[in-house]
C-alpha cells in the first residue's frame, strides 16, 4: 500500500533532478485523495524507476497503459479506481516536471485535458449541463455552480481580471488573501465534469511557479483532501442556517504554501455541523441532562466501522479490509447495515446505489460520536 514518505528518500538527498520528481510523483499521488483513489504497487515501482532515471516519463505512461490493458499480468486487485489513480498521477506528475505555462482559457482546459488524456472521453471539454456535489463537509449539501451556458464567459472573466491585476506594493499577506479569492473562484465556476479540483491545483502551482514561487513542498501532497473541503467552504452559504462563506480555512492553507506558516489544517474544524432541522428540534430540550443529551452508543461492531472509515471515503471492499472480514454477508448484517439503519453512515451516490465509484463515508452523526 502507498504510503506518503515513499519518495522522502528522494527528496531529502542533494541531487535536483531527483528531488524534483519526487515532489512531483508526492504532489500528483496525493492530488487523487480528492475523489479517494488510491495509486497501485505498480505505480510506485514504475514512478521509483523514473525518478532514479531508468525510464523517461513517455515510457511510465506507455507502461501504465500498457499494464491496464493486460488483464493477465496486472495484479487482480488494480480496478478502474487504482487505474484512474495511475493514469492521471503519471500525467501530473509529467505537468509539474515541466516548465511551460499558459494563463489563458484555452491553457485551462488544455491542463484538465492533459491529466485526464487516457480517463475522461469528455477531457478538456467544458460541460453542457448542470451540476450538484452532495459534500461531506457540508453534511450533504451542495455549492452552487456556474451554469453551463456562462462557463466559459466566467473562466474568462476571472483569468483576465486576475492577468490585470497589479501586486506591486503588497505586502505577502496581501498577496496570500488576494491569490485565495482567485483560486476560489476559479475552482467555483466548476467547468469540467468531473476532475476540477485536481485541475484547479494543478493549474494554481503553475501559476505561482510563474510568480516565482517556489512551492515544491507537502501540502498538496498530505493535505489535498483538506485543500477540497477549504474551497467548498469558501464558496458555500446558507443564510437561514446562518453560514456564511468562509475563506479562512483556505487562508490557512495558503500562507503555509506561499509564507511558510504551520498552522493547524484539519479537515474536522470546517465540518458544518448538525442539519438546520436537527438544531431547531432540539431546541427545547432543554431539561435534559447531559448524559441524555450524549449521541447514543452504537454496537461494538458498529464503533469499528465508524473508526475504520474516520474521514475518508471508503469502497466496500476497502472497509472490509480495514475492519478485517472478508465474509461480505456477515459485514453487511453485523457492521455496514446498522452503521446505516442508524445514520452513523452514509454512501456518497445516494441516488444509484450501484454506481461504479460508490463510497462509504461518515454522517455528522458519525463524526460526532
Amino acid at each position: 500500500m502507498y504510503q506518503m514518505n515513499d519518495f522522502d528518500e528522494y527528496i531529502r538527498q542533494g541531487e535536483p533532478a531527483k528531488r524534483e520528481k519526487g515532489y512531483a510523483w508526492q504532489t500528483a499521488i496525493g492530488l487523487q485523495a480528492v475523489d479517494g483513489l488510491k495509486p497501485s504497487e505498480y505505480l510506485i515501482e514504475t514512478a521509483r524507476k523514473h525518478i532514479e532515471g531508468d525510464i523517461t516519463i513517455d515510457e511510465v505512461q506507455a507502461l501504465i497503459k500498457s499494464y491496464y490493458q493486460s488483464k493477465e499480468n496486472r495484479n487482480a486487485d488494480d480496478d478502474d479506481e487504482k487505474e484512474e489513480a495511475d493514469k492521471v498521477s503519471a500525467n501530473i506528475t509529467k505537468l509539474l516536471n515541466e516548465r511551460t505555462f499558459a494563463f489563458s482559457f484555452v491553457g485551462f482546459t488544455a491542463v484538465h485535458k492533459r491529466i485526464f488524456d487516457g480517463v475522461f472521453k469528455f477531457a478538456g471539454k467544458i460541460r453542457d449541463y448542470n451540476i450538484t456535489k452532495k459534500e461531506w463537509v457540508l453534511s450533504g449539501d451542495t455549492v452552487l455552480y456556474v451554469s453551463a451556458p456562462d462557463l466559459r464567459g466566467a473562466i474568462e472573466h476571472d483569468l483576465e481580471h486576475e492577468k490585470a491585476f497589479d501586486y506591486t506594493g503588497m505586502s505577502m499577506v496581501e498577496v496570500t488573501s488576494h491569490i485565495v479569492k482567485f483560486v476560489s473562484g476559479l475552482w467555483q465556476i466548476h467547468p469540467f465534469g468531473e476532475g476540477n479540483t485536481r485541475t484547479v491545483a494543478v493549474f494554481a502551482i503553475q501559476y505561482l511557479r510563474s510568480m516565482g514561487f517556489d512551492i515544491e513542498n507537502d501540502l498538496f501532497a498530505y493535505h489535498s483532501w483538506y485543500f477540497r473541503n477549504a474551497l467548498v467552504r469558501a464558496n458555500y452559504q446558507n443564510i437561514k442556517q446562518g453560514v456564511k462563506r468562509n475563506s479562512e480555512y483556505l487562508e490557512l492553507f495558503f500562507r503555509n504554501l506561499l509564507m511558510g506558516e504551520k498552522n493547524e489544517l484539519r479537515n474536522r474544524n470546517m465540518l458544518i455541523q448538525a442539519p438546520y432541522a436537527l438544531l431547531e428540534k432540539n431546541k427545547g430540550d432543554v431539561n435534559r441532562t447531559s448524559t441524555e443529551q450524549v449521541t447514543e452508543q452504537p454496537p461494538e461492531q458498529v464503533k469499528i466501522l465508524i473508526s475504520a472509515i474516520a474521514h475518508e471515503h471508503l469502497t466496500l471492499k476497502q472497509l472490509m479490509e480495514r475492519v478485517g472480514l472478508k465474509h461480505r454477508p456477515t459485514f453487511m448484517e453485523n457492521y455496514l447495515n446498522p452503521a446505516i439503519q442508524n445514520g452513523f453512515v452514509r454512501v456518497l451516490y445516494p441516488e444509484t446505489p450501484n454506481h461504479p465509484r460508490q463510497k462509504y463515508l461518515l454522517t455528522v452523526k458519525g463524526m460526532t460520536l
